[in-house]
């Protein structure tokens, strides 16, 4: 059972933003980008610490590339964006005072965080700082588990480096760790010192539970599984298999609708999902991710009511169909219709009276005849209406909160 700190009893107001954002845009770029193998490249290849910060002098971003993603990520309807800071690979993309290795003092020669959180407040997106606590780069990043004054002197840089972050761009929305290697308990880390020292200094932020703290919302990473006792979950994805640069062919990269499968799935469950991008080492976004983004964020302006706001877990109140899925909003249900089955739809073991039934994206009513076991919409157009990723969503309005009875069993009176 959690522990009732004062961060615990003021999780609901600091997350009701997050809860009702439903869809962030994750971003890794970093100089691992410049090898276009992958963010685990240096660990993967083996690749010396003094051969890979040659790097850092070799790394020529194009100039403010964060207000691209911005932008493309506000079309895309999505609501906020968490970047990465500092990588495994130990480079800190601001002009941090800890360290020399950063981008300020190397190759970009600027402050790579500063501008993204311009960029986050110019498009009106809410700002996330992703921070990776290994670290291959510092001297004391592996040492630390064995030797107690490298312990000492890796976590005044971890907790310098840190604070620095949530002390020096004004409001910061999220706090996302990864990875805490090598050190195995949140004691070892310091953990709750350093959350509660991010707070006193960030009152409103949320922290992710990769801090080996529960902290806020937990992080399936490149899988949708809801986390235990209703806690707040995110899931967060690769569009093509790879967080940093890596070239792919079109069929690796997540289509339109698989995006908007995940965010079904993210939304029906009570959760959120925070997609990466992956830039060029120039900073601009791979065309693949454009193209699908785009049209992600057509098909959202014209349906964010089914995804936006305060929607409820299913929780077993819908089982699946052939040609779609469920979301809920108190009374009304949202069928994303998937396989669209021509002028006539019906859901069987429909529970509650429908009042009524209409296209979300344009508004246009559905004629429909309810029955004891089921819903028949009639008049439907012969081909799906949503010419975008084919994803139909058909609005449900009921006189009380609607829920499905199924089963495997067919018993016809």
């Amino acid at each position: 059972m959690e522990k009732i700190t004062d961060a615990a009893k003021d999780r609901a107001r600091r997350m009701k933003w997050w809860h009702e954002a439903r869809f962030g845009m994750f971003v890794h770029w970093g100089l691992y980008a410049q090898l276009g193998r992958h963010e685990w490249a240096m660990n993967r290849e083996r690749i010396p610490v003094a051969e890979y910060e040659r790097l850092a002098a070799t790394w020529k971003p194009k100039p403010r590339p964060a207000r691209e993603w911005a932008r493309l990520a506000k079309q895309a309807g999505m609501k906020y964006m968490v970047m990465t800071t500092k990588h495994h690979e130990g480079f800190c993309l601001w002009d941090t005072k800890m360290t020399d290795y950063n981008a300020a003092k190397c190759g970009p020669g600027r402050d790579l965080v500063a501008e993204y959180v311009e960029a986050c407040r110019e498009f009106g997106l809410r700002i996330g700082f992703y921070y990776s606590l290994m670290d291959w780069h510092h001297p004391d990043g592996a040492r630390c588990a064995k030797d107690e004054k490298a312990r000492r002197r890796f976590l005044d840089y971890t907790q310098g480096l840190v604070r620095e972050l949530v002390t020096n761009y004004g409001k910061i929305d999220i706090l996302w760790y990864d990875v805490a290697w090598p050190l195995s308990s949140p004691e070892l880390w310091e953990s709750a010192k350093m959350n509660a020292m991010v707070r006193r200094i960030q009152p409103d932020i949320i922290i992710n539970n990769r801090s080996l703290l529960e902290e806020d919302f937990g992080t399936p990473e490149e899988h949708i599984n809801p986390e235990q006792a209703g806690r707040a979950w995110e899931a967060c994805m690769t569009f093509n298999g790879s967080w940093g640069w890596q070239p792919a062919p079109p069929e690796d990269w997540h289509s339109v609708r698989s995006v908007l499968g995940m965010l079904r799935q993210v939304t029906a469950e009570g959760g959120n999902l925070l997609l990466n991008i992956g830039p060029h080492p120039d900073g601009s976004v791979p065309k693949e991710a454009v193209e699908r983004l785009t049209a992600v964020g057509k098909w959202t302006a014209k349906n964010g009511e089914a995804l936006y706001g305060k929607v409820e877990r299913l929780a077993g109140r819908f089982e699946w169909m052939p040609t779609g899925q469920f979301t809920l909003k108190g009374k009304t249900a949202y069928y994303w219709c998937t396989r669209w089955p021509g002028t006539e739809l019906t859901l069987g073991g429909i529970k509650g009276k429908l009042r009524a039934a209409s296209l979300l994206a344009d508004g246009r009513p559905v004629a429909f005849t309810q029955e004891k076991d089921r819903v028949i919409l009639r008049g439907l157009p012969k081909n799906s209406p949503d010419k975008i990723a084919g994803v139909t969503v058909l609005k449900l309005e009921f006189a009380t909160p609607p829920r499905q009875v199924l089963g495997a069993g067919c018993v016809v009176i």
